[in-house]
């Protein structure tokens, strides 16, 4: 990370003489791509009302850090409409230790697809865009609990120490709005909102086992804000 920053920071100096101001097209042109931060709100309280029933705290409710990257190219032969990808990354943990036994629960959060984006004609200068997101993604519980003490003769039968992983895949369909603000031709900040929507498949445990009663309202749906650095060429 802090080589990225560093890059960007020696690009930023770079351009800095070479910046302008005049207007070269008719409609949004140019592409470039860089790095995401985002904030997802997924529903987990089905997860930690389980927690709570086998004695593992609670995960936090206030959201999920991801990071990732994005990107995209405005088509030119249709005015305004840029098409992209992007990808998204992030968990959250909690854990505690009981009369010696280490308990720890970990939910992860991720996805990807193809980005089509409309930018509003009438607004000049920064680039603010409606569309959505076509893509995949999946979630995934791991719960632990153990001793600390494993040894290579005792891997498979030490009662002691018991790990789960359930995992589910799933679809999106993301509508998005974002707003893409010229540092120089070169370099741009982007601000954007959106709501995952997901059309999941069954969950399954591990050895890809299905697993059943998985309550209904665990799904990765929900809102996420996002925030990043892109580096290309922009005309707004």
């Amino acid at each position: 990370m802090k080589y990225f920053l560093t890059l960007i920071l020696t690009f930023l100096v770079t351009l800095s003489g070479f910046a302008q101001t005049n207007k070269y097209f008719d409609a949004p042109f140019g592409g470039g791509g860089g790095f995401v931060g985002g904030w997802s709100m997924p529903n987990i309280d089905p997860i930690n009302l389980k927690l709570k029933e086998i004695g593992i705290p609670e995960l936090s409710t206030s959201g999920i850090f991801t990071t990732g990257g994005a990107g995209f190219i405005y088509i030119g032969f249709v005015k305004n409409l840029r098409v992209g990808g992007m990808g998204y990354g992030g968990t959250i943990s909690s854990s505690s230790t009981i009369n010696g036994i280490n308990n720890e629960a970990i939910y992860s959060l991720g996805g990807g697809g193809l980005t089509v984006e409309y930018t509003l004609p009438f607004i000049k200068d920064i680039g603010v865009s409606l569309g959505a997101i076509l893509g995949a993604g999946s979630m995934s519980l791991e719960l632990y609990r153990n001793d600390g003490n494993f040894s290579w003769e005792g891997i498979l039968d030490e009662p002691s120490n018991i790990s789960r992983k359930i995992e589910n895949n799933f679809w999106t369909f993301t509508p998005t709005l974002n707003a893409d603000f010229p540092v120089y031709r070169f370099v741009a900040l982007r601000l954007g909102v959106g709501y995952q929507l997901t059309f999941a498949g069954d969950w399954e445990a591990e050895n890809e086992q299905s697993i059943s009663g998985i309550p209904s309202d665990l799904s990765a749906d929900g809102f996420f804000i996002q925030a990043g650095i892109f580096a290309g060429f922009f005309s707004y």
